[in-house]
């Protein structure tokens, strides 16, 4: 005869599990159901993302790029491939896979919200540059357009992320960047450069040792099959080609020296103003918070008011506010050195 009790005990442990399994919304079923359809989601959103990388750089795009990408199998990615096309967001052409208007405006979203939250992450954070891109794509897939528009307004709506790419706007549009890359630059001239590319990983990481960074000038002295070789600071070295290929330089003209000092508010004159280009890497987390609160973006006029007994600090004039900065704190503030009279600034 069974054991009433025992029946019992077996009959609610079942009971308990059954609700564990299945209850609707918190479920580990449902949960798990509701995992995978969102990395379903996350793989066809970095898939169309794929298709817009491959356009916007002139690549051919194919079911084997994209599976190297996303790291699935061929048959997957054809999958994928499928679902983008019935959904009217990419379409077949011999020449691959062409991302729709209405693929081309979702790809953009993506990359605004990426390219966003890296230049959030650069500016108000303490995250190291190598980690960047990683958290970034996390993100891109959980920020809705809403809270994509906050992030932009709180950041001031910038136009350009920390590796140098432009960020598009909340209607789509994208300025067009140069493309010459350090390993194509002429010897004997002086370049700077304007972006580095932070995929894959390793390469970026190479750059960052090899301490390179937006706006700094090199001067190319001699570039091989192999390397490229550059002075910057009054060092020499050399810089392999397969790197070099990641990062993106402007020609200076002829005669600009890559041994020129970069001007910063600490070199304006009291009585004087100039306008901020930019903020110095070495600047992160909690400073460079602070200085772009106080409104020191790009195009800011600062003027400097007066300094201290002993020179340091020295009050600037910042958004109508007198605000004092040390030393560092001003060598940290990039500016344009044509410095501006009362006249050019009214």
């Amino acid at each position: 005869m069974v054991d009433p009790v025992l029946a019992l005990s077996v009959f609610a442990t079942l009971v308990l599990v059954a609700v564990l399994l299945f209850w609707p919304r918190l479920g580990l079923v449902m949960r798990l159901l509701r995992m995978s359809d969102h990395s379903e989601q996350v793989l066809l959103e970095d898939a169309l993302k794929h298709v817009y990388t491959c356009e916007s750089m002139g690549r051919e795009c194919t079911l084997e790029s994209l599976a190297g990408q996303l790291e699935v199998s061929t048959g997957r990615a054809a999958a994928l491939h499928r679902r983008l096309a019935e959904a009217e967001l990419i379409r077949s052409e011999e020449a691959g896979p062409r991302l729709t208007a209405a693929g081309r405006d979702s790809a953009l979203r993506l990359v605004r919200s990426h390219r966003l939250w890296e230049r959030y992450l650069a500016d108000r954070t303490g995250v190291p540059p190598g980690e960047w891109h990683a958290e970034a794509e996390r993100m891109e897939h959980a920020l809705s357009v809403e809270e994509t528009e906050v992030l932009a307004a709180r950041l001031g709506h910038p136009a350009w992320d920390p590796h140098g790419d432009p960020i598009p706007t909340a209607g789509g549009h994208i300025p067009r960047t140069e493309r010459l890359s350090l390993a194509g630059a002429e010897a004997g001239r002086t370049v700077e450069i304007v972006h580095l590319e932070d995929e894959p990983s390793e390469i970026y990481d190479a750059l960052l040792e090899d301490g390179l960074d937006l706006g700094a000038r090199l001067a190319v002295i001699e570039r091989s099959d192999r390397d490229v070789k550059v002075r910057a600071r009054g060092r020499e070295w050399s810089i392999d080609v397969v790197i070099a290929r990641n990062v993106t330089v402007r020609m200076l003209p002829k005669g600009e020296s890559a041994d020129t000092a970069v001007a910063t508010l600490h070199d304006v004159r009291p009585g004087s103003e100039a306008r901020v280009v930019g903020i110095s890497p070495a600047c992160q987390g909690s400073q460079r918070r602070r200085l772009l609160d106080l409104g020191v973006v790009r195009g800011t006029v600062i003027g400097a008011a007066f300094g201290s007994a002993a020179g340091d600090p020295v009050a600037y004039r910042i958004r109508g506010a007198l605000i004092a900065l040390r030393r560092e704190q001003a060598e940290w503030i990039r500016v344009d050195d044509q410095q501006l009279s009362s006249e050019e600034v009214a």
